[in-house]
């Protein structure tokens, strides 16, 4: 799926509540989920993102298509730039991460641009076990990406 170039906006739904954690009690706020907005056209159905290695046809019915990340962060960027955009969070010196040139975003976001290739990388919580929605319009256009954070449970 190629996306026009251009500007748009990432959103992030928020949950808050009391929650267990290792046997203590907390009042907490989570990002329950990450979009970004690639149309105002209206969204007419839902689909399960799928990576390049997934295979939909080997799910059981009810199964979703699930991403794992070791530092429960996701990002969204430009495929053809993607190399270049993540080289500085691949990057260590005697074992921690060097120090990059980016924009701290709020939540804990944060942006990469690199201006030579005019593309940008956005970083969001995103908790292992999630699921990435595509919002379809009428005419079969993907209007956004919707990235779950970890709710199993969670349906677009």
């Amino acid at each position: 799926m190629r996306i026009p170039p251009g500007t748009y906006p990432v959103e992030i739904a928020w949950t808050a509540g009391p929650y267990e954690f290792m046997g203590e009690h907390f009042d907490g706020i989570a990002c329950a989920a990450t979009r970004i907005r690639l149309s105002d056209e209206p969204v007419a159905g839902w689909e399960m993102g799928l990576g390049i290695h997934d295979a939909v046809d080997r799910l059981q019915p009810g199964e979703q298509v699930r991403f794992f990340s070791d530092a429960n962060v996701g990002c969204f960027a430009d495929a053809e730039a993607w190399p270049t955009l993540v080289a500085p969070f691949r990057t260590f010196v005697d074992g921690k991460p060097v120090p990059r040139d980016s924009e701290q975003l709020p939540h804990h976001c944060e942006r990469l641009s690199d201006e030579t290739l005019q593309a940008d990388l956005v970083t969001f919580a995103a908790e292992s076990g999630g699921v990435v929605w595509l919002g379809r319009t009428r005419s079969g256009a993907v209007a956004t990406m919707v990235v779950s954070s970890g709710n199993s449970d969670a349906e677009a």
